[in-house]
């Protein structure tokens, strides 16, 4: 077999395991774009140094949002009303997390790490947020709702203002609402984040096959210099929360201790170069600094603290993943819903290159000019 056809099997292999946590990692996304109301978000982040910055972190860590996905949400929150810490906090913990990374985390990792990171990522948000507003507290009084967007989310039938609730819930079927709701997570969502899902396997794949395991072990096996290499390495990078555990997971293999591993899932979601710019106009300079301090500085103490833990609790990740065999759920599920996930994948990429393609062969005025 050739170099690339095992690169290609071991990412499958790994994506076969994770696959029926993804899915309904993506499903329970779905149901919380519908039922989730906005102008409830909204109205929580609004006022408090502390409380609101606890709910922001707490709301952040179920949503589905990678780091450049949550930006236009934060900014919408921003101009809602939210304070800058209660921004900083959903700008961290969001990206970090999310019910779709917590089940895949669960599926490839062990049931341990899947308690830390989503406790990781809301300490660390909430840590930021409490810094954000001590150094620039900011206590908005009005245009709360003003941008909020109310709008009926099933086909838009209402705006929210002039449609009152008790009428609004005869509009749609609960049938209606669980097809949008199905929509949203596997036809929205999941186009968004496929071609990142794709990437991260196919990184883990390549780590699997080619990062020598004595090379790993030694330079990368735990320890601050360790944690710092990491977190040089995930914070320029583009990558989303879900994408980075198949990630994290071939490196454990490799012999990256466990707390290295959380440092590059908690600083690559978070963090990345190209979104900087937006960050800098929703937070300003000094609350970018603050941001970007925060989840560098949490990030190395989770880490250390994390392979202290395992050592303490006696366990060895790598053994455990070197060893696991999925026995939760029969082998034909796995594979049902890995080839699910893949052909859709794939359909998204088909579809985007055939427009890619027309809007080269027929461009639009805007491309002409």
């Amino acid at each position: 077999m050739t170099f690339i056809g095992q690169i290609l099997q071991s990412s499958w292999a790994l994506f076969v395991e994770a696959a029926p946590y993804l899915f309904v990692g993506v499903l329970v996304a779905g149901m919380m774009y519908l039922f989730l109301a906005p102008e409830t978000i909204a109205k929580h982040l609004h006022r408090g140094r502390i409380s609101s910055v606890f709910k922001a972190a707490l709301l952040g860590i179920p949503l589905p949002l990678c780091s450049c996905g949550v930006l236009p949400a934060a900014a919408s929150l921003r101009k809602q009303g939210a304070n800058k810490g209660a921004t900083a906090a959903f700008l961290i913990s969001t990206p970090e997390s999310g019910v779709d990374s917590i089940a895949i985390t669960y599926a490839l990792l062990d049931p341990l790490m899947t308690l830390i990171r989503p406790l990781a990522a809301f300490l660390t948000a909430f840590a930021a947020g409490i810094m954000e507003n001590l150094f620039g507290w900011e206590d908005k009084k009005s245009g709360l709702l003003s941008g909020v967007d109310l709008s009926c989310r099933v086909d838009g039938c209402c705006d929210g203002r002039n449609c009152p609730p008790e009428e609004h819930n005869k509009h749609h079927t609960l049938w209606q609402k669980l097809w949008k709701a199905l929509n949203y997570g596997f036809f929205d969502l999941y186009r968004e984040i496929s071609g990142w899902i794709f990437a991260g396997f196919l990184v883990a794949g390549v780590i699997t096959l080619w990062l020598p395991q004595d090379l790993a072990s030694k330079y990368l096996g735990g320890g601050l210099n360790t944690m710092l290499f990491m977190l040089a390495a995930g914070i320029p990078t583009y990558i989303c929360a879900t994408a980075s555990t198949p990630v994290a997971a071939a490196l454990i293999l490799k012999g990256v201790s466990p707390g290295a591993a959380l440092v590059f899932l908690l600083a690559g979601p978070a963090t990345n170069v190209a979104s900087l710019t937006v960050l800098t106009r929703v937070l300003g300079k000094r609350g970018v600094a603050i941001y970007l301090g925060s989840i560098a500085v949490f990030a190395v103490i989770f880490g250390l603290l994390t392979d202290w833990l395992y050592a303490f609790l006696g366990i060895s990740l790598q053994t455990r993943l070197a060893s696991s065999t999925s026995e939760l759920l029969p082998g034909w599920l796995h594979l049902a819903l890995a080839l699910f996930l893949a052909i859709l994948m794939l359909a998204f990429f088909v579809r985007g290159m055939v427009s890619f393609l027309k809007s080269k062969i027929n461009p639009t005025p805007e491309h002409q000019s």
